[in-house]
């Protein structure tokens, strides 16, 4: 994209050949121990403890929990609007506890941040939401007007830079929100819930937005949601937490393929898909004829990839019905299941090699599989 170059963030990929060594530090972020409480005259609440986590520079991560888990505590310590009880935060190596207010105002300018609520001045124009913490950063006049330029193009936005607020769709003020975080140049991006206000549609195209974001600038994004979906659509690291704790954390294919903690299968199951409900009404403990056949699941956490030549000869003449598919493909790995109605003299044994994991979920008549 023209332009796309004068916005990359310092040290990001591309921006200077020579500064390869910068490309591997900026934009890391360290939590080492870390701990929040909130006090009140209601008493304590202890919305993090003990976090242990590391951020690598470049890469997409996603934070994860249920309403009250710590996500929005851990992501606003990273850019200090919240102060740490205890335990220390890194940014690029450096710990940002101690730093005055000059350097607390250049640690947000290299950590942006969009919200969820976009958080725009309605009686400011587009140009002038995107352009404001340049205004206030001292940046001249020219500067500031070929920076927004560049901003609003790389978010899709060219032409609107004179519109109000009232007049877009709830999409465009997210990518206002997102050219606003990225005129300054950051090397870390912060995403607060933000497309928890849009629909499915918009929600796709601004993930896509991040995404490109993140390939064309190398900037490390770091964004907490409640939902799955997202994390699946462009992370490459997930992290759960479950009451200020961290539950689980790892590669995303690892963690939707084989979650540990229930708090990660809870957050899993609205993406699941359940055995058909007139099936399951019909489902029995054990075959009562010898037509009856029997459900069997394939399991895919990551490592087996399903393979239907061999499944069908493994099989062979017997029956073989495709009950239910559910497979993802994540970071290039095969997630999900197969429920396949076979014969209950199917040779499991073998069938288990297909598969990450192998199950007998029950039998049914010959006329319902």
């Amino acid at each position: 994209m023209a332009g796309a170059s004068a916005i990359l963030p310092r040290g990001a990929v591309g921006a200077i050949p020579a500064a390869a060594e910068a490309v591997r530090t900026a934009g890391t972020v360290r939590l080492e121990g870390l701990g929040k409480t909130y006090r009140s005259a209601a008493g304590e609440v202890q919305a993090l403890q003990g976090i242990d986590l590391d951020i690598r520079a470049g890469e997409i991560f996603g934070i994860i929990g249920r309403s009250g888990a710590g996500k929005s505590s851990l992501l606003r310590v990273i850019n200090r609007l919240e102060q740490p009880t205890s335990g220390r935060v890194l940014v690029d190596g450096q710990d940002i506890a101690g730093i005055n207010e000059a350097g607390l105002v250049a640690l947000r300018r290299r950590v942006g941040m969009i919200f969820q609520h976009f958080n725009l001045l309605s009686a400011k124009t587009v140009r002038e939401n995107v352009a404001l913490p340049l205004r206030v950063a001292g940046v001249p006049t020219a500067e500031i007007a070929q920076r927004v330029d560049q901003a609003l193009e790389l978010v899709g936005l060219t032409g609107k830079g004179g519109t109000y607020p009232s007049r877009l769709s709830g999409g465009q003020k997210q990518r206002v929100g997102i050219a606003r975080a990225l005129v300054s140049r950051p090397e870390i991006l912060l995403c607060d819930e933000a497309t928890s206000a849009l629909d499915p549609e918009t929600t796709g195209a601004i993930l896509r937005l991040l995404k490109d974001i993140n390939r064309r600038l190398g900037l490390t994004v770091v964004l907490i949601t409640h939902e799955m979906s997202v994390i699946r659509e462009i992370c490459d690291r997930v992290v759960v937490l479950e009451r200020g704790e961290l539950a689980e954390q790892g590669p995303v294919w690892q963690v939707f393929g084989a979650p540990r903690h229930a708090a990660t299968r809870a957050l899993l199951q609205p993406l699941q898909h359940s055995l058909p409900e007139d099936l399951a009404d019909r489902l029995r403990d054990n075959p009562r004829d010898p037509q009856d056949q029997m459900l069997v699941e394939l399991g895919f956490a990551g490592k087996a990839v399903p393979d239907l030549a061999r499944l069908a000869a493994i099989v062979g003449p017997g029956p073989l019905r495709l009950v239910l598919s559910q497979i993802d493909r994540i970071q290039g790995h095969a997630i999900g299941q197969l429920v396949l109605a076979l014969a209950p003299s199917a040779p499991l044994e073998q069938l288990a090699g297909l598969a990450d994991s192998t199950r007998i979920i029950g039998y049914v008549d010959s006329a319902d599989g």
